[in-house]
């Protein structure tokens, strides 16, 4: 796998869109991610996806923004998912405890489904 930075947007549906990174989620490449972010969220998708499959590696740079995206959308009545973390993400997460303020979902896909059960309950 390549450690070659990639931001796409795949998916957009109303308030949503899904952000998919791939390589390393580095101090960077970080203001790429937020900017992209900020971007989908003064576009008028509050809540956001972030698929995480492709990332190689992520430093406290890379944690800080995935933080300051979900605080954004949160401002906008908006929330940050996130899907398919990598283990080294995941303990990074549960050690600093923002596993209990970001949604993890093994996939996109699951993550899209769980986002359309809150929207048709709400």
């Amino acid at each position: 796998m390549s450690d070659e930075f990639h931001i796409d947007v795949p998916h957009t549906d109303g308030a949503l869109a899904v952000i998919a990174l791939s390589g390393e989620f580095d101090i960077t490449t970080a203001p790429a991610v937020r900017s992209r972010a900020l971007d989908l969220i003064a576009a008028g998708h509050p809540d956001l996806v972030a698929d995480l499959t492709g990332v190689t590696f992520c430093d406290s740079s890379g944690l800080g923004v995935l933080i300051g995206i979900w605080r954004c959308a949160k401002d906008a009545d908006g929330s940050l998912t996130l899907a398919a973390i990598p283990e080294r993400l995941g303990r990074l997460l549960s050690v600093t405890g923002m596993d209990t303020l970001l949604p993890a979902h093994p996939s996109t896909e699951t993550a899209l489904m769980a986002h359309q059960r809150n929207r048709t309950t709400a």
